[in-house]
């Protein structure tokens, strides 16, 4: 128990977030104490800023200070391919690859009957919305290779095939730097099936 209560709120707000326990958070608030104010402050500002100016793109779902975002008002992408993912952190990902030159949609979240995640509750009617009418050639289905991302990848294939668009899903294999002895079954299955030529 610290003998400061904003001590004692600053650790319990920080153990809110997502894989910081206890322990972590003391650090952290610790930390933040230790720094020169103006680097705590920054952090603070930061924070505030985000909340203040970041929200979601109403066409893709990514991310945005603008809407539409920067990736949806880029006339230099392709907007006859579409990828779709899970959250806007895959966005990112996939951005960082540099490969993928078209537009994307943002489900937020994955099919999981579970944890109660039902297609009423993903952005499916906003991607149905976009396809209609659209130039839209392919969808590229780019969810985890999970259980409920596969879930979700054969859902919205049942979905779209019939509206004569093409469907693909993301090739799945064996990591590179990685030994094929330590591979589970399934990612062995996948590489085989994405197999192709050899240059």
């Amino acid at each position: 128990m610290y003998s400061s209560k904003y001590l004692e709120l600053l650790i319990t707000e920080l153990e809110k977030l997502p894989s910081i326990g206890l322990k972590s958070a003391q650090r952290l608030a610790l930390h933040l104490l230790r720094v020169p104010k103006e680097d705590a402050l920054r952090l603070a500002d930061a924070i505030r800023a985000v909340r203040e100016r970041v929200g979601f793109c109403s066409t893709c779902g990514n991310f945005s200070e603008t809407d539409p975002c920067a990736l949806c008002g880029d006339p230099r992408r392709d907007p006859r391919v579409l990828c779709v993912v899970e959250q806007p952190v895959d966005v990112l990902a996939f951005e960082r690859t540099g490969q993928f030159g078209g537009r994307y949609h943002v489900l937020g979240g994955a099919l999981s009957p579970l944890e109660g995640t039902s297609p009423e509750q993903l952005r499916i009617r906003e991607l149905l919305s976009r396809l209609r009418g659209s130039e839209i050639q392919e969808v590229i289905l780019a969810t985890n290779p999970n259980v409920n991302g596969e879930a979700t990848a054969l859902y919205l294939s049942k979905l779209l095939t019939p509206l004569g668009v093409r469907v693909t899903r993301i090739a799945r294999g064996v990591p590179m730097g990685s030994d094929l002895e330590y591979s589970d079954q399934v990612t062995l299955a996948r590489a085989l099936e994405g197999r192709r030529d050899v240059d």
